[in-house]
């Protein structure tokens, strides 16, 4: 099977129209969805209880992964928020606040740690993976756009406003696109109406995959695809990781992130 090594085997990218702008509105749908399909979630692969930490994405907060991280923790997990506010952005104090977090919870446990992130956050949750291999066991990203053009996405004049970071500049962008040594998966929607799809498209290796979900951009963290997918990764055993099984059942569900579409 040929895996596509770049987003262009993909075809053309731009950041999403307002087709798929508009259908942003299915987050009420997800929110909603996450709690029915608690009796389904109960057969989620439960954990080996390793710590977990998630970073919100760009303008949000702890308040928005709680619904994960309970999920998380109902399935034996020990999970953490990040504990610095709203994400205004990669700054100085954020930046060392969480390196020091990470060893913190690494202390505790005396365990390795999974790295989650949504969106924005999930560059953190790569970044950090790369500087910390030791002490990360796996990184999950969420509708992360870690590879593509930089504004191939309708939230770049967002960022720049609300970081003051100018985005565009090759020695900032060109190592995001490298992936971290661990176990990493991507999850992504072809549907976001935020990021091009492309933009969260990894190279497959041994160690790095892709799982496409139905979704929204500011739901995905809280669709029950996504949950039942990030319990299957986490429950991975350290040192044994195995790329995600779609077959049976779950074919139906997990689309094929190789197949070509017009979109």
């Amino acid at each position: 099977m040929h895996y596509p090594e770049h987003w262009y085997e993909f075809g053309p990218m731009r950041a999403p129209g307002l087709l798929r702008l508009a259908l942003e509105w299915r987050v009420v749908w997800e929110y909603g969805a996450s709690w029915l399909a608690q009796p389904l979630l109960a057969n989620a692969p439960e954990g080996d209880g390793h710590p977990v930490l998630v970073f919100p994405g760009l303008l949000a907060s702890d308040a928005s992964t709680r619904p994960l991280r309970r999920f998380l923790e109902g399935r034996g997990y020990a999970a953490y928020g990040w504990e610095q506010g709203t994400n205004r952005g990669p700054r100085a104090g954020v930046l060392d606040a969480c390196r020091e977090r990470i060893k913190e919870i690494r202390k505790r446990h005396k365990r390795r740690l999974s790295l989650i992130g949504w969106s924005l956050g999930g560059i953190y949750a790569r970044e950090f993976a790369k500087e910390f291999p030791r002490d990360v066991r796996s990184v999950i990203t969420m509708g992360t756009p870690f590879t593509g053009h930089p504004k191939a996405t309708n939230a770049w004049r967002l960022y720049e406003l609300v970081t003051e970071h100018r985005i565009g500049a090759p020695q900032i962008h060109e190592p995001l696109r490298t992936p971290p040594s661990v176990p990493t998966t991507s999850i992504y929607s072809r549907t976001d109406g935020i990021v091009a799809w492309q933009c969260s498209v990894e190279k497959v290796t041994p160690l790095h995959e892709n799982i496409e979900v139905e979704a929204s951009h500011f739901g995905i963290g809280v669709n029950p695809l996504t949950w039942y997918a990030i319990a299957d990764r986490l429950a991975q055993p350290e040192g044994a990781w195995k790329p995600f099984d779609r077959s049976g059942v779950r074919a139906w569900l997990y689309w094929d992130p190789n197949r070509k579409t017009w979109y």
